[in-house]
């Protein structure tokens, strides 16, 4: 249930409720934050109505409140859908911050300049979520120690190598996307665009291809092998119960990075087939994944939830520098606060 919020909270309109938007929305109404949104559907409109959140149907009537309310604006559409509504924005709130959820940045990031709303664009992605989609999946506490990644392409450097300072528009945005997902839990990694696709090309869309791949395998194998399959079959295939238009989504709208990355895949793949093929041992390969395994765990923690041992930078907006420490940090694969 939404919760009265003071007159000089932070205001934040999501577009699109879905389990990522709609969780948010949760989050920052419960925060205390000016959280409102909106939904093409108008039965998503009417479930989040119900449960005591602000939403509406009507796109330009919250874009025009937003304007008003200076507002963060946060993507939660999926891609398919992002002209649309990017034109809707630059006709009615052009003024606002704008950052996004969408798992890809590259891809956005070219649309928000093809509507020319880059000035006070920050791309953002949590990395978390469920197999299940729309309001209904949404929930309290999504974001809770995920990594929120948040993207800086679009810094607007001065011709001397100048960062921007702190009451530049798009640093304003970057601080308020920072702010939003330490509020909703999250903890702030930054990366280029780029950089973030070709990182979650590996840990996030290939595993949906692996997932696809190990369930159609498992049915392949018929009513025995369904029957006989446990937590290693549960565990590998849970991404394979997401719907499949959002599957498509991540998967074709980061061609590039994925292609690399199931080019690996398949070598992996090809190689343990020859060597039992072959009579031979799948040795090095159990040996390597066993210690590439580890070595996520002494990032990452063994289980969801554990403590993790990502280094931590400070970063202090408005310095001469301090784009470079997000540069610095993205190396370092680093959490950051703001100093």
């Amino acid at each position: 249930m939404n919760v009265k919020n003071s007159p000089d909270a932070p205001s934040v309109c999501i577009l699109g409720l879905g389990l990522i938007g709609g969780s948010l929305l949760r989050d920052l109404a419960a925060a205390g934050f000016n959280a409102y949104g909106w939904n093409r559907s108008e039965s998503t409109v009417r479930a989040a109505t119900a449960d005591g959140y602000d939403v509406t149907g009507n796109l330009e009537d919250v874009l025009v409140r937003a304007r008003e309310d200076n507002a963060l604006l946060v993507l939660g559409v999926p891609m398919p859908a992002l002209d649309s509504l990017l034109e809707a924005i630059a006709e009615h709130a052009p003024e606002c911050g704008l950052t996004d959820v969408t798992s890809v940045k590259a891809p956005v990031l070219e649309r928000v300049r093809a509507h020319g709303l880059e000035a006070r664009f920050v791309g953002g992605h949590p990395m978390a979520g469920t197999a299940d989609s729309g309001w209904k999946a949404t929930m309290h506490g999504l974001f809770d120690g995920a990594v929120w990644v948040v993207a800086h392409d679009n810094a607007p450097i001065g011709s001397a190598g100048q960062a921007p300072s702190r009451t530049n528009p798009w640093t304003k945005t970057w601080h308020a996307v920072v702010d939003m997902a330490h509020a909703a839990g999250a903890v702030v990694v930054p990366a280029h665009a780029k950089n973030h696709d070709r990182a979650v090309a590996r840990i996030s869309h290939l595993p949906h291809i692996v997932a696809e791949t190990v369930a159609i395998g498992g049915d392949l194998g018929g009513p025995l092998a369904l029957s006989l399959a446990a937590s290693s079959f549960r565990d590998a295939t849970r991404v394979a119960g997401t719907e499949p238009h959002l599957v498509r989504a991540m998967c074709e709208n980061n061609r590039e990075g994925l292609v690399e990355a199931l080019d690996e895949a398949v070598e992996l793949i090809r190689q343990a087939r020859e060597d039992l093929a072959s009579g031979g041992s799948v040795r090095g390969l159990t040996e390597d994944g066993f210690a590439a395994r580890g070595r996520f765990e002494a990032r990452a923690g063994r289980s969801k939830g554990d403590a993790t041992n990502r280094p931590i930078f400070n970063v202090h907006p408005g310095k001469p520098r301090w784009i470079s420490q997000l540069d610095a940090a993205e190396q370092a694969g680093a959490e950051i606060t703001i100093i």
